[in-house]
């Protein structure tokens, strides 16, 4: 029995439009200039949603509605939009699907929109330009897909572009991201000569109709005779790969017998949805070819709401707890992303677990323990959006009236003992100070920061106790520029930048042991605490541990959780320079107390005082971000590039040429990236282009630690 004709879930409200089932919630994501928003832009096209294609290049994109956007010709926010397909074959086939996009940033400036979007969303839809492949983004947002367990199907975009390699993109893929990736479609044809596709799963062939400019139309010929060992080969590749995830095919594949072209693609939905497979579609989004069938393969290939496992939270005492998307359930819904419209007010993105969220409803926020009333709520198509009176599982939609929520809170019936897992974000690696220009701008500077930290959580807003200076940090600096641009159109602010500065950490190298007491007594009750902690470094990359390993009452347990809090606080400013400190296991492992003195604040700084000590003794490391940097260049101007970074202290790890043009990977320290940009296109005569994304923290160099520790101790800034 096909898809198509089985019953729907009873988890369904009769009242929905579009049933889960037939429900996409999928992300477009890529390296920058990958075209992943001229691929949303053909989309909404396709689906009826614009009558006119937009272009990045001409700043009328639906999903780039930001001016900054279309200035830059880049995206920084990610947009939702909703429209409908129905496809023509398969086992969905002539069934209307609703498809929540989510069109996000490349730039790594923006990562953390990513993140968000792809922890609320059930699959994503990758995009790799067919001439470079994948690139050093590809990567980050494949690991970002990972990490929330999303599958995924691949798109070759650019197939018409002078050096496409389809099949170079495929073996990236596979060799780069260690994917399982099989084409679903081949490309007849490439570059100028890019002219059809045949289709792997149905074995037909169909050609782009040239008459028609828009793309829509496309026709059936015959698989081209000098393809058919290619066709033959991969078809056999592709039948081999599913087998591996259906016992049916397996068997009909091993017995020789034919295979119908529903149960190949329900296999490989199947095997799709088991994230050991990636089918791979070429394509050009730009010239309007190949973006239909990827419409069919998101309806085919992609989960609904009811595909993916239970949603994990936690209650009250820490146990895990599971959703299952159910329109009759308690509502249970994820705040992933803050909005400031203009006309609206805040607008809090949430995606809807479980449950059925009404007009005037009134939803449970754990993490505040307050209750919210939601006012409006909108299904939003970028920067315009339709009110509606009620949203069900599954659905992503714009609540408004809710008041003191923040980006990662759950939004839950009064009795539901829930905390959804929120996204996680990367800590901001650069910062400078601001300053208004004038007084009047004072209180409108602090108003609109607020607002843009409230809105993106890997940008940070701090004052420098000891300068008073107001200190941003932020991704990069395209991050922090954008930051300011939107303090002057949105907020009216005009502001001053100082120069940025770099958020170095510290650490430690051995183990010590630190004991901190904190004795006062002044007539009337005094204060006493006594904590003795052992400190040792942790695994790179796996942060702070504190562990309590008291025994026999020496300090009771209502003092435990304010020596940590000490621990913790004291490792916000270390010992080499003042900054955080990173990569280090605390154990609380003997101290005393007083019956009538001891007191929780006195813990707290017994905590700092031993964490101190114990630090000076364990051979405390300042840390620098380290950036991974890599620099497209035509060949001729390989030799400079490499010098140059060499220069920056840059270690190069890789190159490889592809169609003329040289692709050089190397970790670089980011104190010496700033300006790179300029430095790049004067060296190449404008001709390279490079991209750069945090990578780890390296040790800085004896030879210049003093030389960072008085320029921080000059103008400190904390991140």
């Amino acid at each position: 029995m096909s898809v198509a004709a089985q019953p729907l879930s009873s988890a369904n409200s009769g009242k929905r439009a579009f049933p889960m089932e037939y429900t996409r919630n999928i992300g477009i994501a890529a390296h920058i200039d990958a075209g992943k928003t001229t691929t949303t832009e053909r989309i909404l096209y396709y689906t009826g949603v614009v009558h006119k294609m937009g272009e990045v290049h001409d700043g009328n994109a639906v999903t780039d509605w930001m001016e900054q956007e279309r200035e830059r010709g880049i995206t920084i926010t990610s947009a939702a939009i909703s429209c409908a397909w129905t496809t023509a074959t398969g086992p969905f086939a002539d069934i209307q699907h609703r498809i929540n996009i989510i069109d996000t940033p490349g730039h790594v400036d923006f990562t953390a929109e990513v993140e968000r979007s792809l922890r609320v969303l059930d699959g994503a839809v990758a995009v790799f330009c067919a001439v470079a492949g994948v690139q050093p983004q590809s990567e980050t947002v494949w690991r970002q897909a990972t990490k929330y367990n999303v599958p995924r199907i691949a798109f070759v975009n650019k197939m018409d572009r002078t050096g496409a390699n389809f099949f170079g993109a495929v073996d990236d893929l596979r060799n780069k991201l260690k994917s399982n990736a099989h084409p679903l479609y081949l490309p007849i044809g490439a570059e100028d000569t890019f002219k059809g596709l045949v289709d792997l799963v149905q074995l037909k062939a169909y050609q782009f109709d040239e008459s028609d400019p828009a793309g829509v139309k496309s026709l059936e010929i015959a698989i081209p005779a000098d393809m058919a060992d290619e066709v033959a080969h991969y078809r056999e590749a592709l039948l081999e790969a599913v087998s591996d995830f259906d016992d049916v095919i397996a068997e009909k594949y091993l017995g020789g017998e034919e295979i119908s072209e529903n149960e190949l693609k329900l296999a490989i939905r199947k095997a799709t949805l088991s994230l050991n497979f990636v089918g791979v579609i070429p394509g050009s989004a730009f010239k309007n070819k190949g973006v239909q069938r990827l419409l069919d393969a998101v309806v085919n290939y992609l989960p609904c709401p009811l595909d993916i496992p239970d949603i994990e939270g936690s209650n009250s005492d820490g146990e895990k707890v599971g959703i299952r998307p159910d329109d009759s359930a308690k509502p249970a819904a994820l705040a992933f992303k803050l909005w400031s419209d203009p006309y609206v007010g805040k607008l809090v993105f949430v995606r809807v677990y479980a449950g059925t969220i009404t007009k005037g409803t009134s939803l449970y926020n754990p993490r505040t323990r307050r209750s919210e009333r939601i006012g409006r709520l909108m299904m939003m198509k970028a920067n315009s959006r339709d009110d509606v009176d009620a949203v069900y599982s599954g659905d992503i939609c714009a609540v408004i009236g809710v008041k003191d929520v923040s980006t990662g809170d759950t939004l839950c019936d009064p009795n539901l003992d829930l905390r959804l897992e929120p996204p996680t974000f990367p800590e901001p690696v650069i910062s400078m100070s601001i300053e208004p220009k004038t007084k009047a701008d004072q209180e409108k500077m602090s108003v609109g920061l607020g607002r843009l930290a409230e809105e993106d959580p890997t940008f940070r807003v701090s004052t420098n106790a000891e300068t008073g200076q107001t200190i941003i940090a932020g991704m990069g600096e395209l991050h922090l520029e954008i930051i300011r641009d939107r303090l002057f159109r949105e907020f009216k602010v005009e502001a001053d930048s100082g120069k940025p500065q770099i958020a170095y950490r510290e650490t430690i190298q051995s183990q010590a042991e630190g004991e901190g007491k904190f004795i006062r007594q002044s007539g009337g009750r005094g204060q006493y605490g006594h904590a003795i902690i052992k400190l040792e470094p942790n695994e790179p990359g796996k942060g702070i541990e504190v562990l309590n390993e008291i025994v026999g009452g020496v300090i009771p347990k209502e003092y435990i959780k304010p020596t940590i809090d000490g621990i913790m606080e004291a490792a916000n400013n270390g010992v080499v320079a003042g900054y955080p400190v990173i990569d280090f296991k605390a154990r609380i492992f003997d101290g005393s107390f007083h019956e009538v003195d001891s007191s929780e604040m006195a813990f707290k700084m017994a905590g700092i005082f031993a964490f101190k000590e114990a630090m000076r003794k364990a051979t405390p490391a300042l840390l620098e971000p380290i950036m991974k940097v890599e620099v497209s260049t035509p060949e001729e101007y390989q030799g400079d590039i490499m010098g140059d970074l060499n220069r920056r202290r840059g270690r190069i790890q890789n190159m490889e040429t592809k169609a003329g043009v040289c692709i050089i990977s190397a970790f670089v320290p980011l104190e010496l990236m700033f300006g790179y940009a300029t430095d790049v296109r004067s060296l190449s005569k404008g001709r390279a282009s490079y991209s750069m994304e945090p990578s780890h923290f390296e040790q800085v160099p004896a030879n210049l630690l003093s030389k960072v520790v008085e320029s921080s101790s000059r103008a400190p800034a904390r991140s």
